[in-house]
């Protein structure tokens, strides 16, 4: 049975398996890397790929994640199972769903024109505007690698976790691929280490 790699309990077991490691996961050998430290833990197995489709670096976009991989990996950070990880973070936000629900962004539920503000340290701001079919173009930013025009493709973003920006596409270069049968499909995270820490519908 698959979950939804993309709701946001997945997000946060994501964000507590980064932050109790040293290095970040942002090329393939990070989760070889990953993979070697599960193992030497608690003595379960998950190969580099399978690690990679859990954080969306995969280049088949799988959708969703087995509940042994979700349970392995939950056990790697002193949690007994997914069921357990999913319960305790449920308590935790019993009573506070509504600011909950607040910090977090489905590209699925806004309209074609909508615009988000983001923010992200050291001091990051980027407005972007969506144009439909969970995409999104840069209309205004601040002291950011990403510039007006950018283009990108996300599901969803939420406040105090990164964002991967799937088919990113620089403006300077959409011209250039026009017409032409492919280009390189690039990623761009934005918030790798902290996340977002601004997020606003506006």
């Amino acid at each position: 049975m698959g979950i939804d790699s993309n709701i946001p309990q997945i997000a946060t077991l994501r964000k507590a398996i980064e932050g109790s490691i040293s290095f970040p996961l942002s090329v393939h050998g990070d989760f070889l890397k990953l993979s070697l430290l599960i193992g030497q833990k608690i003595g379960e197995h998950i190969s580099e790929s399978t690690l990679e489709r859990v954080w969306g670096y995969s280049t088949r976009h799988y959708d969703t994640v087995s509940v042994r991989t979700l349970n392995v990996l939950c056990r790697f950070i002193g949690k007994g199972s997914w069921k357990e990880f999913s319960d305790e973070l449920k308590g935790v936000l019993t009573g506070d769903s509504e600011l909950f629900a607040s910090t977090a962004v489905f590209s699925s539920d806004l309209n074609v024109g909508a615009r988000l503000k983001l923010g992200w340290l050291p001091d990051r701001i980027c407005i972007i505007r969506y144009l439909g079919d969970n995409r999104f173009i840069a209309e205004e930013t601040l002291n950011a690698t990403i510039q007006p025009g950018d283009t990108f493709s996300c599901m969803q973003f939420q406040k105090g976790l990164s964002v991967c920006m799937d088919n990113f596409i620089r403006a300077c270069d959409a011209s250039a691929a026009a017409g032409a049968s492919s280009h390189e499909s690039l990623r761009y995270i934005v918030g790798q280490h902290s996340g977002l820490t601004l997020l606003e519908v506006l």
